[in-house]
């Protein structure tokens, strides 16, 4: 595995390994051991691999498990908007790769990427702060279905390989990693521009690439499912549901659309991260 020589120059490093439980919890021991951050981890294959919510997923060789250490990228404030910026990249890798682009190509609110309505790629966000008033180390988690597309999971999934036989996670690895260096340096700089907005540049490419914006939808939260209109995202990066009661708006929760809601009730498995 092999970083591209541009991403390498703008200080990016990677730690290449056959087999660990989680790359995310690499990451984060390495931040604990005092790494500065800028760097990649992948492995052939996880033992203990994780989803959103503390879910489990099957982690078997020939996909892509990589997981990104940052140190201070930014306040903890608007420290979420990196799970943005990390989808940008990730369409714009994939997009580059397959050679399709959207609206087949498409972002899945807030965390995962289709094609033709079928997930090929999670993400995973996590931020520490390691000590009470220390560093705040992000660690953003990849998972691509390359050569493998799980059975059982609650909507259709994909392997990049249906579509471009041959394909290596290796090859995806370094699309991803310069793509993510070209769009992170991007929202830094916007950010100090656009004081009034900084999320503003991030949220229109993200919304260009979105899917069901326009759609009726079912939220499943916490609470219990919501159904309504998927207006768009706030200035904090929170989706816009239009109900009947009035325009609510949504920190986290599970997104399914129309032609998906015939699995909703199914339990989350699989060999990405969600």
């Amino acid at each position: 595995m092999n970083l591209s020589p541009e991403t390498e120059a703008a200080g990016y490093r990677l730690l290449s390994l056959e087999a660990t439980n989680s790359t995310n919890d690499d990451a984060l021991q390495a931040a604990r051991s005092g790494d500065p951050g800028q760097l990649w981890i992948t492995a052939a294959e996880q033992l203990a691999g994780r989803g959103r919510h503390g879910r489990q997923w099957s982690s078997p060789p020939g996909n892509l498990y990589a997981s990104l250490l940052l140190i201070d990228p930014c306040d903890t404030a608007v420290a979420p908007q990196l799970g943005f910026v990390a989808g940008l990249a990730l369409h714009e890798a994939v997009e580059e790769v397959i050679g399709i682009g959207a609206p087949r190509l498409s972002l899945k609110w807030p965390n995962d990427l289709l094609l033709d309505g079928a997930k090929l790629s999670g993400l995973l966000l996590e931020g520490h702060r390691l000590q009470p008033n220390g560093p705040l180390a992000i660690v953003i988690g990849f998972g691509v279905n390359v050569a493998f597309a799980p059975a059982g999971t609650p909507y259709p999934a994909a392997a990049l390989q249906m579509v471009r036989p041959g394909l290596n996670r290796d090859e995806v690895l370094r699309a991803l990693s310069s793509a993510f260096a070209r769009t992170f340096s991007a929202w830094r700089a916007g950010s100090r521009m656009n004081a009034s907005d900084p999320f503003g540049a991030i949220r229109r490419l993200w919304l260009e690439r979105a899917a069901g914006v326009g759609q009726e939808v079912t939220l499943r939260l916490p609470s219990g499912d919501k159904k309504g209109v998927f207006e768009g995202l706030d200035r904090f990066g929170r989706l816009q549901l239009k109900t009947r009661d009035g325009m609510e708006l949504i920190d986290a929760g599970d997104l399914y659309f129309p032609n998906l809601l015939h699995d909703i009730a199914k339990p989350d498995t699989g060999s990405i991260r969600s």
